[in-house]
This record gives structure tokens, sequence and C-alpha cells, in this order.
């Protein structure tokens, strides 16, 4: 397949096999340099300690090409930081900044022909993806790990035009436990979120978690953080709301987010948010590397017999902060937060 075969325009957010995949090995604290390889599967005894006990962390992160033409690399440096904070607590090897760095050049260099024209609305992903590979049946931690990037072109999280979301509360599936892995990027977390929304999927929305500790607070939006716009009520400006707790994964796009709202003159707060807060909203929208930023028209809350209408089409503050972030990301303005790693070819 050439890239002239790709219809970029029609791609979702899936998989489409690359050219080639990034590997480097660590053994015992050393990591090796990461390489390239075709070879797509993994060579594990059955008794890893990534298969056994769950030793494993992931990231997602993009490269855009940009109206220059120059590839943009977005906020890299953050990913491998929110990794080696993953490692730590899995007990894994976290991997070095710089080889992490490196190993997503190398994926990049190796599948140019994949990183998508610009204006199609798609992206190259890269899944840096770090497992424990230790053959072990005691229950314990492993000394040997691999990190993998796996890049991939994806079309927008949720296909079609910029559009609303509709989120449904589910306070019977706990996502993660207020002292457990919700503040870092492993597999479970994400699998223990599956009853929820696929049960959500079931009645054509997504799902919209609590705190497992109350029931009471809003805690993610499915795969993503959650924002929340309104006119403050004390001072004559936009407060932009995002919850705060320690079973929240920290975006990196929502703190981008922030930084851009804050410097666009809006109060950003984050502390604990009711559910019943919703009818407060004017704006408000999921946020993640995956689906950017995303809309919510209205929130169902099933247990409650209440419907929060806040929005039926993409508000203007939402929007204004996409269009920044993806200014920013696609090089139409000027990256003051050096957020970019620019690739010229």
């Amino acid at each position: 397949m050439n890239n002239s075969s790709i219809n970029w325009s029609a791609l979702g957010f899936h998989y489409t096999e690359p050219d080639y995949i990034v590997r480097a090995a660590c053994h015992d604290g050393v990591w090796e340099q990461p390489y390239a390889t075709k070879d797509k599967f993994l060579h594990l005894h059955v008794s890893a300690t990534c298969l056994q006990y769950g030793q494993e962390a992931f990231e997602g992160l993009k490269a855009f090409r940009g109206v220059d033409g120059k590839i943009r690399i977005f906020r890299w440096q953050e990913n491998a930081k929110r990794m080696q904070r993953s490692a730590k607590a899995l007990y894994m090897a976290p991997p070095p900044t710089d080889l992490f760095g490196d190993a997503i050049r190398l994926a990049l260099k190796k599948n140019m022909r994949f990183v998508p024209p610009y204006e199609t609305g798609a992206t190259l992903y890269f899944r840096p993806l770090l497992i424990g590979t230790t053959p072990r049946l005691g229950v314990g931690p492993g000394t040997d790990f691999e990190l993998i990037i796996i890049p991939s072109p994806i079309g927008p999280y949720y296909p079609g035009k910029y559009h609303c979301t509709t989120f449904i509360v589910n306070r019977h599936v706990d996502r993660a436990a207020p002292l457990g892995t919700g503040q870092f990027k492993v597999g479970g977390n994400y699998a223990a979120s599956f009853r929820g929304t696929e049960a959500a999927h079931a009645q054509g929305y997504d799902c919209l978690f609590t705190d497992a500790k109350t029931h009471h607070y809003i805690d993610e939006c499915s795969a993503a953080n959650f924002i929340g716009i309104r006119e403050s009520k004390v001072e004559s400006r936009i407060e932009y709301l995002t919850p705060r707790s320690s079973a929240i994964l920290p975006s990196i796009t929502n703190d981008s987010l922030m930084k851009l709202a804050r410097k666009m003159g809006m109060k950003v707060i984050r502390r604990h948010i009711p559910v019943e807060e919703l009818a407060t909203f004017s704006e408000a929208a999921a946020c993640g590397t995956a689906c950017v930023l995303s809309p919510i028209d209205k929130v169902i809350d099933p247990d409650k017999g209440v419907t929060y209408h806040i929005c039926d089409e993409p508000g203007p503050v939402v929007s204004r902060l996409y269009k920044a972030l993806q200014d920013i990301q696609y090089g139409r303005t000027k990256d003051t937060h050096h957020w970019c790693e620019i690739i010229d070819k």
C-alpha cells in the first residue's frame, strides 16, 4: 500500500498497518537503543508479568502536517513524563526521556509516508506501549521490560463534522479507585471501564463516570477529561472548570487548554464538581489526545431522572479553544509555549 491509496478524509480512529514499529528493551534497569522493525508481533513468555499481573502502561500522542508542510510532534516530552510516572507506579523501569524521544522520532522517520496531508483532518498517532516481559509466577514485579512505539494514521475520534455528543451518568461502575491507578495511564483502568462505556454505547451515548468514593462528583468522560464553561457570577469573565481528583488521568490536552484559557482571560478552576452543577454550564466538553475537544450537548442522569441540556451546537468558547489548540498544532499561529517539535521533512 502506498500513501496515495489511503483515503485520508475517510480515516476513523482505527489502526492502519504502518511500515515499521520501534522497540527498545530493558534488562535489570539498563535500556538498549531503540530500533525499527517490520515485525508487529510480540514474542512473550506465557508467564510474562504484563500478562500475569498487569505490568503495562501506554501513552498516546500525535504528529501533525502543518500549513507550511512541516511536521509537528505535539508535547511528546509530557507523554514521556507521564509514562515515567505510570511506570514507577507499577514498579516498571521508566524509559528515559531522551530514549522516548528518539523512539518517537525514529517511528516517524520510518513511517513518513503515513503522515496525512494538511487539511485532511487526519494525523499520525503514536501509541507508546510499555510492558513487563519477565517470566514470573510468584506475585511481584519483573525486571525486564520493553517499550514499543506503534504509529498509525488516524482520523477524528468522533467521525463526521465537529458536533456535540450526549453522555449518560453511570454510578454503578467504578472506573478507578481514589487511591488506585486512575491517575496513571495503564490498561487496567480502561478494561475496568468497559462495563460502563459499552452499556452507554448500547444506548447511543457516551459514559460519564462519577467518583468511586461518593458517586456525587464528576470523574471522567469515558476515557477523557471533563471541562465545563460558564459566566462567572462574581466576575465579568468566563470560568473554565475541570475536576480535581486522584483518580483522574492528568490530560496533556486539558493542561494545554487550561493554559490557553488563562491566556484568553478565563478563570481556570480545578475542584470537585457535583453532577448537579451541570445545570450551571453554558458549554461543556470532553477533552483528550484522541478526541481533542468534543462538545457535550446534554447529560442524562437516569438515577435522578434528570437531563441536563447544555447546548445544541458547539459553543463559542469551546470552539475558540479548539481552534487555538489546532492552530498551534498545525503551525497556523506562533507556538509561544514551545509545545511542538518541528520536523522539516
